[in-house]
């Protein structure tokens, strides 16, 4: 016990002095004007109206071709929605004159020297104001080298390793606005310890590389600030892209886990949560990858019932709370029912939510920001992100930490129910947000304050 007093002491000590990197205004700076939402239908993301010539330039950095082609096309949508509804409206005035704003591919193939090639490609050929990325910290990590070398903005959407922005890799250029792993880790040790306080055996189970170590660490610093009560049963990582998970299964089987955590992402997710059902392992997963609606629908209703994702997404329920936020919801629903053709009439796009409505929104507060500064040149960007804050849609409110270019942020704990407890969330017809599998139900929020991002000691500004 006074182990854990020491490191809650400690860890109390720490974070005010992160807080004193916060603005004193606990309000939005500024906020996304739903009620200036355009007739967004024109909109179709397999063939995007983008404007050409004298713009404001981003570069979607990730990957279009192989594998994870996939990847590429949920940033671009997500990207793009963004960009076409603030075209619609006019465009930003930047530097006394009024732009539109330009989305550009930029194919990465998932290789860091492609990746290289192809940021400075768009820098120096295209001429791009802002590199946007990306999937794969090392691919982030070329991305924000380049943007440093050329002087550009670069925007961390969606990697998630704390070590982009430690001191050895940091660049005032570039500004992570997704959550980070020690933030993950912690938000779901608070979530079972403070919230929940009910399950207190734990399994770990991760990719075996820097993410999955990274999830794995900052669960169990979470587990000893917020739930010390608890017992890590069992810590294991896999190799990528594994297809037999019956020798990991078995030890969970054997360990008297009532929780597993694991940052798997698909296709490991997938063949995790799907062989974990046929072992007759019916434990929940805490996650924040096992939400992929194609996949979920495969497992099934019973099969998904009680994961719990960990999203950046989030907001109490329910998700509609006015008819503005219907508006929006309905305004790409439609579209997703009516219109849109493959790969985009997916289970995967049916909802402006998730990940996808993470990616729109945090490209939102850039185009924000950008048309706050009045201009294009990095150091007034800068200048304006820093210590900058932005309320999303749905009403969360995200803080750019000055000093680390570090987003402050809730984070919310989603509980997967039926679909006919799905309504308790998803509060208009058809009252569920899929009938083929379970889905967010209970929703509970991480305070801020209690997941501040990690900060690097060595990082000097």
């Amino acid at each position: 016990m006074r182990t854990g007093r020491k490191i809650l002491v400690v860890f109390a000590i720490f974070s005010l002095l992160l807080m004193l990197n916060l603005p004193k205004a606990l309000a939005a700076n500024a906020k996304y004007d739903a009620a200036g939402l355009p007739d967004m239908s024109d909109f179709d993301p397999s063939n995007p109206i983008i404007p050409t010539g004298d713009t404001i330039k981003i570069a979607i950095v990730a990957s279009f071709s192989g594998p994870a082609a996939i990847v590429g096309e949920i940033y671009f949508i997500s990207v793009q929605w963004a960009a076409h509804d603030i075209n619609k409206r006019g465009g930003i005035l930047v530097d006394g004159k009024r732009k539109k704003i330009q989305v550009i591919r930029a194919d990465t193939q998932s290789k860091p020297a492609v990746a290289k090639k192809v940021c400075e490609r768009m820098i120096l050929k295209e001429h791009v104001n802002v590199l946007w990325g990306t999937n794969g910290s090392h691919i982030m990590k070329v991305i924000n080298q380049v943007a440093k070398k050329y002087g550009v903005i670069a925007q961390c959407a969606a990697a998630l390793s704390d070590e982009l922005y430690d001191a050895r890799n940091f660049t005032r250029y570039s500004f992570m606005t997704s959550f980070q792993t020690n933030q993950i880790g912690r938000a779901a040790a608070y979530y079972y310890g403070q919230i929940r306080k009910k399950e207190k055996k734990f399994y770990i189970l991760c990719q075996d590389y820097l993410f999955g170590h990274s999830m794995a660490e900052g669960f169990k610093e979470g587990l000893k600030l917020y739930y010390p009560q608890a017992q890590l049963v069992g810590e294991d990582y896999h190799k990528l892209f594994l297809t037999d998970f019956a020798p990991y299964l078995t030890k969970i089987k054997a360990s008297g886990a009532e929780v597993v955590y694991t940052g798997d992402w698909i296709p490991d997710a997938a063949n995790l949560l799907v062989q974990a059902r046929q072992a007759g392992i019916k434990l929940p997963f805490a996650n924040i990858f096992l939400d992929e609606p194609n996949f979920l629908h495969k497992v099934g209703v019973e099969g998904t019932k009680g994961l719990l994702n960990i999203s950046q997404f989030g907001a109490p329920n329910p998700l509609f709370k006015n008819d503005l936020q219907i508006k929006f919801y309905k305004a790409w629903n439609d579209l997703w029912k009516t219109k849109w053709k493959a790969p985009f009439n997916t289970y995967l796009f049916k909802h402006p939510l998730g990940n996808i409505g993470s990616y729109m929104f945090q490209t939102y507060w850039l185009l924000s920001v950008i048309e706050r500064a009045g201009s294009l040149d990095p150091e007034k960007i800068i200048k304006q992100w820093e210590g900058d804050s932005y309320e999303y849609i749905s009403g969360k409110v995200m803080t750019m930490r000055p000093v680390d270019h570090k987003a402050i942020q809730d984070l919310h704990a989603f509980e997967y129910v039926p679909p006919a407890e799905q309504k308790q969330s998803f509060n208009i017809p058809p009252y569920s947000y899929f009938t083929g599998c379970s889905n967010t139900g209970p929703i509970s929020t991480i305070p801020a304050e209690k997941i501040m991002p990690k900060l690097d000691p060595k990082l000097k500004r």
